[in-house]
């Protein structure tokens, strides 16, 4: 039994921040100096009272309608989320109880951050082709701008809020359809990533929880990190980079992609950037790429595609995968 990809689709709350809205509080980065650094147009904001489960759930409730596949089938899921409903429980757990899967299911979170779709695809492999799961729901949401301090223009200009369901299923075949991977941590730029105020270390009442980051060691880091990351997978592989169809890196900008497609030497029209509609969606954004090219017709039955996750943590995380359109 092997584990492959069977369906992707993503919800985007209905509000949205455009770079207008965010000139008029900067008034020193007007719209089209966002757009042009960033590659960012629009953000879209949860509601005061829309959450990581109601983007969890609308996403899933979407791929069900798309796909026709029966709830009841489903015996895990796994929700990919940094801002859960609650500290406890596991907000996979409301989310299964919304969705009416059954309750011989398996539910828990993954708690990470834009290298968190590839970590949620390793789990699902393993539980796919160890014989825990037959039928499996990857979920990726995040409510990030609620963290967001709207005078901090670094954090605001680039996160957006978003969901993603993926389904991952057994297959009979020999063939490989996700994996391998390549994995890494450098906890020393933890803090270069961070929302204070978020737990236990500093509790909510000692102040408001705001994400801050430093951009510049984000950017270094990721450039050191992601190109031998790249080049692990491929050697695992025993591919070229010349044999890869498609690469599908995490959304962050616009100008660190770009910086990131020179270093590993990646042809532009292989390289995806989708993200001028929604933002940075964090562990979100690379199923929505995803989703995006098979919208565009740039996916095709035994395409190869690298995917890259990287940042908060600091965390990365690589993997191939080989899609698998027609596959019964």
């Amino acid at each position: 039994m092997k584990a492959v990809i069977k369906a992707v689709a993503a919800y985007l709350p209905e509000a949205v921040l455009t770079n207008e809205a965010i000139a008029a509080s900067f008034p020193d980065w007007p719209a089209d100096k966002i757009e042009k650094k960033l590659g960012i147009r629009v953000r879209h904001i949860s509601g005061p009272q829309e959450f990581t489960s109601n983007l969890a759930v609308s996403a899933a409730e979407k791929l069900f309608t798309a796909t026709g596949v029966d709830r009841a089938s489903v015996d895990a899921l796994i929700v990919v989320t940094q801002t859960p409903d609650y500290l406890l429980p596991t907000t996979a757990c409301v989310v299964q109880h919304s969705l009416r899967l059954t309750n011989k299911s398996l539910a828990f979170d993954l708690n990470l951050g834009c290298s968190g779709f590839v970590y949620g695809l390793s789990v699902a492999k393993s539980l796919v082709e160890t014989g825990l799961s037959r039928r499996l729901l990857l979920i990726t949401a995040d409510t990030y701008t609620k963290l967001l301090d709207p005078n901090d223009q670094s954090v605001r200009t680039l996160f957006g809020d978003g969901a993603t369901a993926t389904l991952v299923e057994g297959v009979e075949s020999e063939r490989q359809f996700i994996g391998p991977f390549d994995f890494g941590t450098d906890g020393a730029c933890a803090g270069d990533l961070m929302a204070h105020g978020s737990a236990m270390r500093r509790p909510v009442e000692a102040g408001p929880s705001c994400l801050k980051m430093n951009g510049g060691e984000v950017f270094a880091f990721t450039l050191r990190a992601v190109p031998p990351s790249v080049e692990a997978v491929l050697a695992q592989s025993g591919l070229a980079l010349e044999q890869i169809d498609l690469f599908v890196f995490h959304q962050a900008n616009v100008y660190l992609l770009e910086h990131l497609r020179q270093k590993c030497r990646i042809p532009r029209e292989k390289f995806v950037v989708t993200m001028a509609e929604c933002g940075n969606t964090v562990s979100s954004s690379i199923p929505m790429a995803l989703g995006q090219a098979l919208a565009q017709n740039r996916l095709h039955n035994g395409a190869k595609v690298l995917l890259s996750g990287f940042g908060v943590g600091a965390s990365w995380a690589s993997c191939l995968v080989e899609w698998s359109d027609g596959v019964a």
